[in-house]
């Protein structure tokens, strides 16, 4: 097929998380569906919904969080969520110490570092635990402090437990402090589905040319069928080019953790239960003041067009 769409795509962060993403590109499922997509980096969070609207790129990969928030702000927002990549929280709470019969109450009382680098995975807690009865405000929560910073905190004896994704989930569990190295007390993956991270354009885009899109869709399905398929050895081969510093094992044992907690969907759809999921945590936590309609975040159109053809 000869290339004769071109798409630019705001890379939304360098993360391992993004693997699926990477992945794409690397198979060349893009290029075998006639779509050249130009990774450029992205000018951040609010600056990218802006430039998205300026026509600065079609498409970019964002939480739905923000998409939710841009609706609530503005009804008439055109970011529209098309294709779904990321259907859990990726998030771990890992400890110093074993604790194999975790609850959420367990947090009471103990040194607990949150997430700052990003705001979606606290919020997630945060309604977790309004889900579970706890106050999150009755937590000794230490906010501020990046990952890396959480890790060696964990292994120097400063904090009880930290709320981290990978690789730093495997930083920390090979980290030998005190008690030796870390455990996972709870993936946030085992909430079930929590709609995380997603293709983005506009309405108008997806009504005035659908096409590149479609095409966009059909190899990013091409790219989840492959990543399900494949084991993490053979993924950390694709991708590892993406992450030149990071150690080829701990790439590996991240990847694996996050295929057998099922972190990346197995197709585009973005399902309405992940979606609702969600959009509960951030009413009950106060980022939404109000309920947004799925159907105004998100168009599964191209998506169940592409899952039923293929």
């Amino acid at each position: 097929m000869v290339d004769n769409f071109r798409i630019r795509l705001f890379e939304n962060y360098r993360f391992v998380l993004y693997a699926p993403f990477y992945a794409a590109h690397a198979l060349g499922t893009y290029e075998a569906e006639g779509v050249e997509v130009e990774l450029l980096p992205s000018p951040g969070p609010g600056k990218a919904e802006a430039a998205l609207l300026a026509g600065e790129a079609e498409v970019m990969w964002m939480g739905p969080i923000r998409i939710m928030k841009a609706h609530e702000q503005d009804p008439a927002s055109p970011i529209t969520a098309f294709a779904e990549i990321v259907c859990r929280d990726p998030f771990s709470l890992v400890g110093a110490t074993p604790n194999p019969g975790f609850r959420l109450a367990d947090l009471l009382g103990k040194r607990f570092a949150s997430v700052s680098e990003v705001p979606t995975p606290w919020l997630c807690l945060a309604g977790d635990l309004h889900a579970d009865g706890i106050d999150p405000a009755r937590l000794e929560r230490i906010i501020g402090r990046s990952m890396p910073e959480n890790v060696a905190g964990l292994a120097g004896g400063e904090l009880d437990v930290a709320q981290m994704f990978e690789p730093f989930v495997e930083m920390a569990l090979r980290a030998m402090g005190p008690n030796g190295g870390a455990h996972v007390w709870r993936p946030a993956s085992v909430r079930g589905r929590t709609s995380y991270t997603v293709f983005a354009t506009t309405r108008q885009r997806l009504a005035a040319d659908p096409e590149p899109f479609r095409r966009m869709v059909r190899a990013i399905y091409q790219t989840q069928l492959w990543v399900h398929a494949h084991d993490a050895v053979q993924l950390t081969e694709l991708i590892a080019d993406y992450f030149p510093a990071l150690d080829r094992g701990v790439l590996t044992n991240a990847l694996a953790r996050y295929k057998t907690q099922g972190v990346w969907g197995t197709e585009p759809i973005l399902s309405e239960e992940g979606f609702d999921q969600l959009r509960r945590a951030l009413l009950a936590t106060g980022f939404l003041s109000r309920t947004v309609p799925f159907a105004d975040c998100v168009d599964n159109s191209l998506a169940e067009e592409v899952v039923a053809s293929l």
